[in-house]
């Protein structure tokens, strides 16, 4: 079944977004696991992405999480920060590999309504490197809002969401104290209808680290669609849209050279080499007497060849080992039969 790719910088709706999706399609009667940093690191800790060994093994943790639940039956929400397309890409593989469909939800948070001179940058620059939705739903103040816009870049711009309530609502006595006290608990309290909600506590340098390194995801990238932007937390999460890409898509194509070649025989590159040689011969023997327009009759074969001009043997040996270095990257037992047919046909269309 499906993977949903969470996406999106610390405080951005996302374990809550990740806990209203998992509840809608448990009503549904799905099976849906979710894996986020405190399912494989037992306790969630921010601090993992100050070290980048920390880090990486961090994402080969969620990794593998994610493969084990990974099936044609059930549907894994991932919910972490997931900001580096590297890492995207890798779990694309996974659902390629596992023959599954996939999404990405992008969350970001609803930008500041005074940011003084870099909110007049910020606006500025709105347009540019945007991530395009695959189906936009946000808009602020009348207009679309696509992914990637400086709200990801302007902290200073950017008010948080505790308990459902903006920075502005947040009393004094706690602004004072998230300046100067490290070991606050959290700046996310968790809702009590929600079994996951982020309870990390992330510093503000270590926010402007994880700004400057977050790589926005872009529809444009096979492994960054279908993507669903949201922004804040007012947004209706679209459930229709996502239950669209996640259970009427086809899953991505998977790598020929990834996948298990039909079993053969030891004896199929004989075989072959021998069926073709009894063809050509048969051939080089029957267009002595032919005339152009005759259907030829060769050994090994239930269907006719209709001769067209004299064919000398440099050029059949050409389509014979053409023909034989395609059916060795296919070899089958089942197609041994059929391997005289197979190369009338390939000379008749080489031929026409």
């Amino acid at each position: 079944m499906p993977l949903v790719v969470f996406c999106g910088l610390p405080y951005s709706g996302k374990s809550r977004r990740a806990e209203e999706l998992r509840r809608a399609l448990a009503a549904e009667g799905r099976v849906v696991y979710v894996v986020d940093d405190a399912a494989v690191l037992g306790t969630e800790d921010a601090t993992v992405y100050r070290d980048s060994a920390r880090e990486k093994a961090l994402r080969g943790a969620l990794r593998a999480a994610v493969e084990r639940r990974l099936s044609r039956h059930d549907v894994v929400i991932l919910d972490s920060l997931n900001y580096i397309k590297g890492f995207r890409y890798e779990l694309y593989c996974l659902a390629r590999a596992a023959r599954t469909p996939l999404c990405l939800v992008y969350c970001i948070r609803p930008g500041g309504l005074s940011g003084g001179p870099r909110e007049a940058v910020a606006a500025d620059n709105r347009g540019q490197n945007l991530s395009v939705s695959w189906k936009p739903r946000t808009e602020e103040r009348g207009r679309p809002l696509a992914a990637g816009s400086s709200v990801l870049r302007e902290p200073q711009t950017v008010d948080f969401v505790v308990s459902g309530r903006t920075q502005s609502d947040v009393p004094k006595e706690l602004e004072q104290e998230e300046t100067k006290a490290p070991d606050l608990p959290a700046l996310v309290t968790p809702d009590k209808s929600a079994k996951r909600v982020s309870s990390a506590f992330y510093p503000p340098e270590l926010m402007e680290a994880l700004m400057l390194r977050f790589e926005a995801p872009d529809s444009r990238n096979r492994w960054d669609r279908p993507l669903f932007t949201l922004v804040g937390l007012e947004e209706p999460l679209p459930l229709a849209e996502i239950r669209a890409a996640l259970f009427e898509n086809q899953a991505p194509p998977p790598h020929q050279s990834t996948q298990s070649q039909p079993l053969a025989s030891g004896s199929f590159l004989h075989q072959l080499d021998q069926v073709t040689s009894q063809v050509l011969a048969g051939l080089m023997e029957a267009q002595k007497s032919a005339v152009p327009g005759d259907l030829l009759k060769l050994p090994g074969t239930t269907e006719h060849l209709q001769f067209t001009r004299p064919l000398t043997m440099a050029e059949l040996s050409r389509f014979r080992r053409q023909f034989i270095s395609y059916t060795k990257m296919h070899p089958n037992n089942e197609n041994l039969p059929q391997l005289a047919n197979m190369f009338l046909q390939y000379l008749s269309q080489s031929l026409h």
